[in-house]
């Protein structure tokens, strides 16, 4: 399929490398996003009971058994607030819903909940995760249509730091309108770094934005890859009417996001569709290739024939390697 040099690093490399490049600001960035990698205190702090909200002169209270919250989404933004004025990062750690699909049982944790693991393949540098098995969480019930707290624990094991809170990954969002401003700049040609610092100077200092300029760095990788140029998805949808026309055994299939971008694409040509009905029992899936200037990879489908010949199946062209991308693929 290809020589070695047609593979590409795996994106987190990519990033890994190029943050090594930016200024000092993101190096500070990455290693407090790392907070739950640093060696912690025995000791268990007291949480106080009444918070100041960093966002508004607003009182917030600590979680008691019995409260009850309006709908899951309200219960979400309470704790997620409550944890960030206590300096504590929150993960969903078990949760159950109903037939109609609405939550009916949750548990919301300290995301220093579980057990330790290490989290890097190499001996020589293992990277703990800073999991402490912090038992701190609340569990929540739907009552009567109100998600109402059952069970609440809010010692934790570790310590916590309000000054650090927006670190976590949690704390972190790059909404809507900051999005259109890097799509905009990315496509006029202007650096992130420079895109990312206008931000700063708006927000009046770095303290004041929810995101680090590695988040920017990451949604605009990732938009990239939705982006195939002016033209460019109509021109392979023409290309593959074509090809439809000249052969009914010509198959293709677009998936396009909610601004009608490409995202993936699958195409099967009918010598592939014939081959796999006769090789079709070992088929490979490889993703990493990168054939176009868009940084979409390329993802063909594989199998050997009867003289020990590597064939086409099929091909596709993802937009990001996740779960939601791959189950349409398949």
């Amino acid at each position: 399929m290809g020589n070695e040099e047609e593979h590409a690093p795996p994106l987190m490399d990519c990033l890994d490398i190029e943050e090594q490049c930016t200024s000092a600001r993101v190096d500070e960035g990455e290693l407090l996003d790392r907070l739950d990698e640093l060696e912690t205190d025995d000791g268990c702090p007291s949480v106080p009971t009444m918070l100041p909200s960093s966002d508004c002169n607003d009182i917030i209270e600590e979680p008691k058994q019995g409260m009850e919250f309006n709908s899951f989404e309200d219960l979400m933004v309470y704790y997620k607030q409550y944890a960030k004025n206590c300096g504590f990062g929150v993960m969903t750690q078990r949760s159950e819903k109903s037939e109609d699909q609405s939550v009916r049982y949750v548990t919301l944790g300290c995301a220093r909940g579980g057990k330790a693991r290490i989290k890097s393949s190499n001996i020589a540098k293992p990277r703990p995760t800073g999991k402490t098995d912090c038992k701190a969480m609340i569990n929540a019930l739907r009552v009567e249509g109100k998600m109402r707290l059952t069970t609440v624990n809010n010692s934790h094991n570790h310590a916590i730091s309000p000054q650090k809170s927006r670190f976590f990954r949690c704390n972190r969002e790059v909404n809507e309108t900051v999005k259109r401003v890097l799509d905009t700049n990315d496509l006029a040609g202007i650096q992130l770094n420079k895109s990312y610092g206008s931000l700063v100077v708006g927000a009046g200092g770095f303290e004041n934005l929810p995101f680090l300029e590695k988040d920017c760095r990451n949604y605009i990788d990732k938009a990239r890859h939705l982006r195939l140029g002016s033209g460019g998805a109509g021109a392979l949808r023409d290309y593959f009417m074509r090809m439809q026309y000249k052969n009914n055994s010509f198959f293709a299939l677009m998936d396009l996001d909610n601004d009608e971008r490409l995202k993936n694409i699958f195409w099967a040509d009918p010598r592939s569709r014939a081959a796999y009905k006769y090789f079709g029992d070992v088929v490979t899936f490889d993703t990493t290739y990168l054939t176009n200037r868009y940084g979409m990879p390329f993802a063909p489908f594989v199998g050997v024939n009867h003289h020990g010949q590597s064939i086409l199946l099929g091909a596709g062209l993802i937009s990001s390697e996740d779960t939601e991308t791959f189950t349409w693929l398949f």
